[in-house]
């Protein structure tokens, strides 16, 4: 791998990991709001705890590095659990813009999704504790 490229792993992690540690952090501040926004949806309330813990140390392992393929796992089954609750099982029921949000937001979590397998398949990359660990700067060819 070419290594001035190598440096953009950090980053592409960094981007990441922000959107999963803030929201699982607003989600402790927000906690009740959550949990009735959560049941309205269908889903049990009592499953936010575990959710704050998978967005934030999953998050904060897949900014630093840490068992980043482990964090990247968890957060792209996560991701694409949520995007189908809720997102596109509740287009079904809506019609023309509403309906059109929903789909774009759950297409992002596909997305999002994407970036989280390269991870898992690719490693941590430049400046991870994963690599540093390993003796390694940049991925193996």
């Amino acid at each position: 791998m070419n290594d001035k490229l190598a440096n953009l792993a950090p980053v592409a992690r960094i981007l990441l990991a922000l959107m999963f540690i803030i929201s699982g952090l607003q989600k402790i501040s927000g906690y009740e709001g959550t949990q009735g926004y959560m049941e309205f949806m269908g889903v049990p309330g009592a499953l936010l705890p575990i959710v704050i813990v998978l967005e934030v140390v999953a998050g904060i392992g897949l900014l630093i590095g840490f068992q980043a393929r482990i964090s990247a796992i968890l957060l792209a089954g996560f991701t694409i659990v949520a995007g189908t609750l809720f997102h596109l099982v509740p287009s079904f029921g809506m019609e023309g813009m509403a309906a059109q949000n929903e789909v774009i937001h759950f297409m992002k979590n596909l997305s999002i999704t994407g970036g989280l397998l390269l991870v898992v398949t690719f490693g941590a990359g430049a400046f991870s504790v994963d690599n540093r660990r390993s003796g390694s700067v940049v991925p193996a060819e």
